[in-house]
């Protein structure tokens, strides 16, 4: 909330981390020349750190119950369009 955080990132041990638009899929990894800046004992992974963290603080709690109760034709049309979506 109040949207999304498109960007990837990853952390790891507070020594590393990489941040970029590299999905973690096929295409991503071997079709596409998609970016990542990748960060070793920098002082900025402990900035990508910290804005993980203050995201988590404003994130809205997906759950299973939230799921069932989303309308009808928005699940229909996630479902289509899931169909083509190998194509794009």
């Amino acid at each position: 909330m109040p949207g999304f955080v498109h960007a990837k990132s990853f952390v790891s041990d507070d020594e590393k981390a990489v941040v970029g638009t590299i999905n973690l899929d096929f295409r991503s990894l071997y079709l596409h020349f998609e970016c990542g800046v990748y960060l070793y004992r920098s002082s900025t992974v402990f900035d990508v750190e910290a804005d993980f963290q203050k995201t988590l603080e404003t994130c809205e709690l997906i759950t299973l119950e939230n799921c069932q109760n989303y309308p009808f034709l928005k699940r229909f049309a996630g479902k289509a369009l899931r169909l083509i979506a190998p194509m794009m």
